[in-house]
């Protein structure tokens, strides 16, 4: 796929700040000990919805609009943060929106989502079985599909990027975490967009390898998803146009274990007072495991989410995780 340019992102900024202000980004003393370099936190978990799928809702959602004025309903598939997010998105907008999850999803973010006034479906054991049906679902009722990864969901993740590069000073790398791969496909669209050196370093659940090992053998593998922690990173299936975004863009991908990912969201709530969900802390995860391994003066880390339910946090603060 063709990546977003500036002026389309910046097109995407002027729909997301209708609706929400920038995020900020923070470098946090403690942290850079930790790293033993300056690193620059993008807070995404400060969004309306606690996660940064927010903004290509909105921009996906504006977009359908626009271009389908007499459309009713959408209907997406989740494990919550772009639930979430297309919930609010399809609020505001006037759509009614269908979200399916799998069984046994966070009933913490079923709660916000049901809170955005969706009509929530559960259908399935892991997103991949939820997303086919979300097709059937969508057919049945004359609804749009809202694709988990779509050109416009990255111009609008793109934002965040922008206004990370554009905040920080110049920064040697991005961590940033994939579930499907629309937040790691905006960093790139925004770094080329904007000319910039940084490599960018792509972060999966080791319990959920299937784009890391697609990365290393360079074409899409499928693989179980059995991370307990980062529900925003159980991907069984590559999306492939995101797949060719990181084959071209990201230096590297590396994988944390459920573990490491415990020990970045207890680091972030001890260092910074910031809640981050399992996928929301991967990236921070991602560096610390890599450590004093590379030479950078500065790093981005990107963190993605803070919704994690509070029996899941309560057993991560005890190191039961």
């Amino acid at each position: 796929m063709l990546l977003p340019s500036l002026p389309q992102i910046l097109d995407a900024q002027a729909v997301v700040y209708r609706h929400m202000p920038p995020t900020p980004q923070y470098s946090w003393p403690l942290i850079n000990d930790r790293l033993g370099t300056e690193a620059w936190i993008k807070h995404e978990n400060h969004s309306p919805v606690g996660a940064f799928k927010l903004r290509g809702a909105l921009v996906y959602l504006s977009w359908v609009k626009k271009t389908n004025p007499e459309l009713t309903g959408v209907v997406a598939a989740t494990r919550g943060n772009h639930g979430q997010g297309v919930g609010m998105a399809a609020r505001l907008f006037g759509l009614k929106a269908v979200i399916v999850v799998p069984h046994c999803n966070s009933k913490e973010k079923n709660r916000a989502m049901l809170a955005q006034g969706v009509e929530l479906v559960e259908h399935g054991h892991d997103f991949q079985e939820s997303l086919e049906f979300a097709h059937t679902l969508a057919a049945e009722r004359g609804f749009h599909l809202v694709d988990s990864f779509h050109e416009r969901l990255v111009m609008g993740t793109a934002t965040y990027a922008l206004e990370l590069f554009k905040a920080a000073p110049p920064l040697d790398a991005v961590y940033v975490p994939i579930g499907l791969g629309s937040s790691i496909c905006g960093v790139a669209a925004a770094r080329n967009a904007l000319q910039l050196k940084t490599e960018i370093i792509g972060v999966v659940a080791a319990q959920s390898p299937s784009y890391s090992l697609s990365f290393q053998a360079r074409q899409v593998v499928q693989a179980p998803s059995r991370t307990v922690i980062a529900d925003g990173l159980a991907c069984r299936a590559p999306n492939p146009q995101a797949m060719d975004v990181i084959w071209q863009n990201a230096a590297r991908i590396v994988e944390v274990s459920d573990a490491e990912i415990a020990d970045a969201m207890r680091a972030c709530y001890e260092d910074t007072h910031n809640l981050a969900e399992g996928a929301g802390a991967a990236a921070l995860a991602g560096a610390l495991k890599e450590g004093r391994n590379y030479s950078y003066e500065r790093v981005g880390i990107v963190l993605a989410g803070s919704n994690v339910d509070r029996d899941l946090f309560r057993d991560v603060l005890a190191g039961k995780i």
